[in-house]
C-alpha cells in the first residue's frame, strides 16, 4: 500500500475525538435546546403541550378552568400610599394624636427611618361614609368615592418587606429577590394574548423615570422566555422607542430585511436549538406588526373631547391620566396584562416627598379622577365584567409620625409599615362594595382576615382560571411558581 493511501494512526485518533466532541456539542446545543423548548412549551394546566406554533409563543390559550377574568389592569402607586389617610378610618388614632407610641409597637420591630420613641399621629384628612354599604373613605378621593360600590377594599394586606425595592419585587414577582418572573409575565405565559399585533404585557409609566426602586425587574420575565416580559410604552410621542423605520427605509424594505434575518435565525435554531432564537423571531415579527397598531392604540387624540375631559387627559403629554385612557384602549384591543406605575407616594415628610400634607395631596389629585374614569369607562363598555383592576402600593405607613433624629419637620410623614396596608380590586368576579379585613384600633396590626401578598397572587390567578400550584415552569431543578413554596390561599371571601 502506498504512503498516499495510508492513514496516520495518531491523526485518525485525533479526527475521531474531534468528531466526537463536535457531535456532543451539537447535541448539547440542539438536543438539550429542543428538550428545553419542549419543557418550556409544557401546558401549565397539567403537562399537556401548548397549542402554539414555536414562532407564535404569545398565541392565545385557554385557562385551566372557567375564568372570570380575561385581562388585568394593575395600578401600582409606587412608594406606598398611606392607608390611614385614604381608606383605613381610625378615630381612636386621632384621639391619641401626639401621645408617645406604645412600647409594644416598637419592641423588636425594624423601621426604615424611625428612631427613638415617636408620637402617634391621627389621620390628616376627614373621613366619611359613602355608597350603599357606608364604606369609609377619605375626602382626598372625591371621584373614586363615586365608584365606591364597584370596589372591594382589602384593609388587611401584609408583607414581610419594609424597604421599597424588595417589597415591590415581592408584590410584582412573588419574591423579594431579583431574577424571578413578574406577575404579568406569568399571566401571558399561561394565557398568551388575544391580539397578535400588540405585546401581551404592556407597561405604562407616568412619572419619575422607571417609577420604581426595583426598576425593570418588576416587569421582567426572569427565568421565563424573554418574549413574556413587559414592554414599556409611552402615551406621548413615539409609543415604543426605535419601533418606527429609520429615515429613508420603507415598510417593504423593512419586510425584506426581516425576512433575511428570520431565515438566518431559523437556520441558527435548526443548528443549535436555542429557544431564545424562537423568541427573537417572534419579537421581530411583533415589532413589524406593531408599527401600525401600537401607534393607533396609544393615540388618545382619536378620543372624543368629553372622554378626554372625563379622564383629565391631554394628548401629547405623559401623565397618569393619559395612561389610564390608554389602558382602556389596550384592554379593548385584547392586551392581556396592562401595568401602570405612578411614583411619588413615599410620604416620609421630607422636602423631597413633601409628606402627607403636600405630596400625598398632589398624588391624589393626579390619580383620583383618571382612576375613577377608567372604572366608569370599563363598566360602561362591558369590559369590567372580565377585566380585573387592582390598585395599591408595596406596603403601608406607620400610625406614628416619622421621627428622624427627633427633629420637627415642615412636612408631616409616616414611615414604611409592612404589618398592615390597603389595596382594592374591582371587576371580574370580585365582590363589589365590600370592605375585607380589619386592623386594630390604631391601625398598627391586622386583627381580622389577614391577606399575604402570595394570597393576593393566588386569588388573581384563580380569577384568571389557574390553580397557582399548577401554573409552573421548570428551572434549576424546581417547578417554579409565582406563589413560591410557602402556603398560599385563595381569598374566596372576596369573590362573588
Amino acid at each position: 500500500m502506498s504512503d498516499s493511501t495510508q492513514t496516520d494512526p495518531l491523526l485518525e485518533l485525533l479526527e475521531r475525538q474531534r468528531q466526537t466532541r463536535r457531535h456532543f456539542l451539537g447535541w448539547g446545543a440542539g438536543g438539550l435546546g429542543a428538550f428545553f423548548l419542549n419543557s418550556a412549551m409544557a401546558n401549565p394546566a397539567g403537562g399537556l403541550n401548548f397549542a402554539r406554533a414555536p414562532a407564535r409563543p404569545l398565541s392565545a390559550l385557554p385557562p385551566q378552568f372557567a375564568a372570570k377574568a380575561k385581562r388585568v389592569i394593575y395600578l401600582h402607586m409606587g412608594g406606598a400610599p398611606s392607608q390611614l389617610e385614604l381608606f383605613d378610618h381610625k378615630p381612636q388614632l386621632t384621639r391619641f394624636d401626639g401621645k408617645a407610641c406604645p412600647e409594644a409597637f416598637l419592641k423588636g420591630k425594624r423601621f426604615a427611618f424611625i428612631t427613638g420613641v415617636p408620637k402617634l399621629m391621627g389621620t390628616q384628612f376627614p373621613f366619611h361614609q359613602a355608597g350603599k354599604n357606608g364604606t369609609w373613605i377619605s375626602d382626598r378621593l372625591p371621584h373614586l368615592e363615586r365608584r365606591i360600590d364597584d370596589l372591594c377594599i382589602i384593609k388587611s394586606m401584609k408583607t414581610d418587606q419594609f424597604n421599597h425595592a424588595p417589597a415591590q419585587l415581592l408584590v410584582h414577582t412573588g419574591d423579594s429577590r431579583t431574577g424571578h418572573a413578574s406577575l404579568g409575565s406569568w399571566v401571558t405565559y399561561g394565557l398568551g394574548t388575544e391580539n397578535q399585533n400588540l405585546p401581551g404585557f404592556i407597561v405604562l409609566i407616568s412619572n419619575g423615570g422607571t417609577t420604581a426602586n426595583a426598576g425593570k425587574p418588576l416587569w421582567g420575565s426572569g427565568f421565563l422566555p424573554s418574549v413574556y416580559q413587559g414592554v414599556p410604552c409611552r402615551s406621548a410621542a413615539e409609543p415604543i422607542l426605535y419601533l418606527d423605520n429609520p429615515r429613508g427605509v420603507s415598510r417593504a424594505e423593512r419586510r425584506q430585511v426581516l425576512n433575511a434575518v428570520e431565515e438566518i435565525n431559523r437556520s441558527s435554531y435548526k443548528d443549535f436549538g436555542n429557544p431564545e432564537t424562537v423568541t427573537r423571531i417572534a419579537q421581530y415579527e411583533m415589532a413589524f406588526r406593531m408599527q401600525l397598531e401600537a401607534s393607533d392604540a396609544m393615540n388618545i387624540s382619536h378620543e372624543p373631547q368629553k372622554v378626554l375631559e372625563r379622564y383629565g387627559a391631554q394628548p401629547g403629554k405623559t401623565s397618569y391620566a393619559n395612561n389610564c385612557l390608554v389602558a382602556r384602549r389596550l384592554a379593548e384591543r385584547g392586551v392581556r396584562f396592562i401595568q401602570l406605575y405612578h411614583w411619588g407616594w413615599d410620604s416620609h415628610g421630607t422636602p423631597t416627598d413633601e409628606g402627607l400634607n403636600v405630596g400625598l395631596v398632589g398624588r391624589c389629585r393626579e390619580t383620583d379622577q383618571p382612576t375613577a374614569a377608567l372604572l366608569a369607562d370599563l363598566k360602561a363598555r362591558g369590559l369590567l365584567e372580565d377585566t380585573l383592576v387592582v390598585w395599591g402600593g408595596e406596603f403601608g405607613r406607620t400610625p406614628m409620625m416619622e421621627n428622624r433624629g427627633g427633629q420637627e419637620m415642615k412636612y408631616i410623614g409616616r414611615d414604611h409599615h409592612p404589618s398592615a396596608f390597603t389595596i382594592w380590586m374591582a371587576g371580574a368576579g370580585v365582590k363589589a362594595g365590600l370592605s375585607h379585613g380589619e386592623t386594630d384600633e390604631l391601625g398598627h396590626d391586622v386583627v381580622k382576615d389577614p391577606v399575604e401578598v402570595r394570597d393576593l397572587h393566588a386569588t388573581m390567578l384563580y380569577q384568571l382560571g389557574f390553580d397557582h400550584k399548577k401554573l409552573n415552569y421548570p428551572y434549576q431543578g424546581l417547578e417554579q411558581k409565582l406563589t413560591g413554596v410557602k402556603p398560599a390561599r385563595i381569598v374566596y371571601e372576596i369573590l362573588a
